[in-house]
């Protein structure tokens, strides 16, 4: 039974600086599509993809992310990591992370992800 444990969720002041990991177990990464995605409490806003990683290795982020956070992978620890910078207010969200081992839609897509955590908050106050 795959289980994906997010953590390192909190309250940060504009410019500041989080990082979020996701721990899975029931397996390891080898063979797993993940990705991170964010959805604002409260907002019927839908969930927005933000950075994806492929069992290879190779990643994909949001344009509004991009170069501001990065996606890696603790193999050793069987972590997902997000290491978010500059951060600003409109990235206040809850953060999820998921998995899926078959890709058939786009990396960012929700869709496309069959295995999730049960969220970390994210503020950013200014």
């Amino acid at each position: 039974q795959v289980k994906l444990v997010e953590s390192g969720g909190g309250t940060v002041q504009v410019g500041g600086s989080l990082r979020l990991s996701c721990a899975l177990s029931g397996s390891t990464y080898k063979g797993f599509f993940m990705a991170w995605f964010r959805q604002p409490p409260g907002t019927g806003k839908e969930r927005e993809g933000v950075a994806a990683m492929t069992d290879d290795g190779r990643t994909t982020y949001a344009g509004s992310v991009e170069s501001r956070f990065t996606i890696s992978r603790d193999t050793a620890e069987n972590t997902l990591i997000l290491q978010m910078d500059n951060l600003q207010p409109e990235d206040s969200a809850i953060y999820y992370c998921a998995a899926a081992m078959i890709m058939r839609r786009y990396y960012l897509d929700p869709l496309a992800y069959n295995y999730w955590g049960q969220g970390t908050q994210v503020t950013v106050s200014s």
